[in-house]
């Protein structure tokens, strides 16, 4: 059997690694230090980020975006993601092609195939070149007008196809969502296009930089890639990474293992034990970005983080590295009152109080009443 360490000390290095102990200097170092930021729901993804950006706003996120430091496509598990815009392209030559495969009998359900995508990839890009921008429906009805059927799913998977294939992303912020645009203008390539083991082990690098302690399993989960890479992105790795102890890995500039192999390549002791309170968005990588999530949430308690095992996660409060409950807002006409709902009894709201207060100013909104389920 191997010698793990103990959930504890996992715990405590997963929130010095996730920059949640003592926060990043700024919405792109926080993006980058995490490899990528699940984003579907726009919103929560910013509170990801500002959760970790002490003093930031949401439109620090927005400004990150507009500013092409920070992109949102679809590189991973064919959902959007929050990369740092150097990384996109990268991880979409290797992630992309096995998401396609998936999606197969999909886009042969909905009648999409290589005939339709061609054309509907020339109507994007006739009309989005120049540094144009459309939003969703405004570009599913210039495929309506060349006669390409978006009714249903059709539109959304020919936007998501084109993801895929890095001739489409998100560009400006537009309310609460994002226009696009197309990728090569919005983001032109800075530098050539790496080899695959080179993505593989930078990818690697980066996620154990920002969720280690973690496996390989635990990337080949978030990657969406097989073993077979995630091995290989390990072996990649050589000594950007430590051993934490017998399973899971750190980067090597953020931690010290724990008399493991690698340990003499690190330059900073992580810590052994966790404190403090944080409040924590829907989907954020401190629960999600790991197939074994047991060392910072008990199994009985995952269900309620998931409700039905749906995939909507929902936010969460974590003490002490553990997650011990769910907050729930709900907006008023001048404050944003929160409930607390403990999974084992109820929470101290004083303790959560200062984070759910740097919540709120992050949206420009003041703290309410914070009360406990009981």
């Amino acid at each position: 059997m191997p010698d793990l360490a103990s959930d504890a000390r996992v715990r405590a290095a997963r929130l010095e690694s996730h920059g949640l102990s003592h926060g990043l200097p700024s919405v792109a170092a926080a993006v980058r230090r995490l490899g990528a930021v699940q984003a579907q729901d726009f919103a929560a993804s910013k509170w990801v980020v500002g959760s970790r950006v002490r003093g930031s706003v949401a439109a620090d996120v927005d400004a990150a975006i507009e500013s092409r430091e920070v992109l949102r496509s679809w590189p991973m598990r064919g959902t959007l993601h929050l990369v740092p815009a150097e990384s996109l392209r990268d991880i979409l030559a290797i992630t992309g092609p096995r998401i396609l495969q998936r999606a197969t009998a999909t886009h042969r359900e909905l009648g999409l195939d290589a005939g339709v995508y061609a054309t509907a990839r020339r109507v994007a890009e006739r009309e989005l070149e120049g540094g144009r921008s459309l939003s969703r429906d405004e570009l599913q009805a210039a495929w309506q007008s060349a006669g390409i059927e978006t009714t249903g799913q059709r539109g959304y998977h020919l936007i998501w196809w084109l993801a895929q294939d890095a001739v489409l992303c998100c560009g400006p912020v537009e309310g609460s969502g994002q226009r696009f645009v197309l990728l090569d203008e919005w983001s032109p390539r800075a530098a050539p296009m790496s080899t695959r083991d080179e993505t593989l082990a930078r990818l690697f690098i980066s996620y154990v930089t920002g969720h280690g302690p973690a496996t390989v399993h635990d990337f080949a989960w978030w990657a969406a890639l097989t073993l077979t890479d995630a091995r290989a992105a390990l072996a990649g790795a050589g000594d950007a990474v430590a051993a934490f102890d017998g399973e899971r890995f750190v980067g090597a500039d953020h931690g010290r293992s724990s008399g493991h192999a690698g340990s003499d390549v690190s330059s900073t002791p992580l810590p052994t034990r966790s404190g403090g309170q944080h409040v924590l968005a829907a989907f954020d990588e401190y629960y999600l970005g790991y197939r074994d999530r047991g060392p910072v949430c008990h199994p009985d308690h995952a269900r309620r983080v998931v409700p039905g095992a749906n995939g909507v996660f929902q936010p969460t409060l974590v003490q002490n590295g553990r997650v011990v409950g769910l907050w729930r807002p709900l907006k008023r006409a001048r404050a944003t009152s929160v409930t607390l709902d403990g999974f084992d009894g109820p929470l101290n709201p004083a303790r959560f109080t200062p984070r759910l207060r740097e919540w709120a100013r992050f949206w420009g909104r003041e703290l309410g009443e914070v009360s406990v389920l009981t």
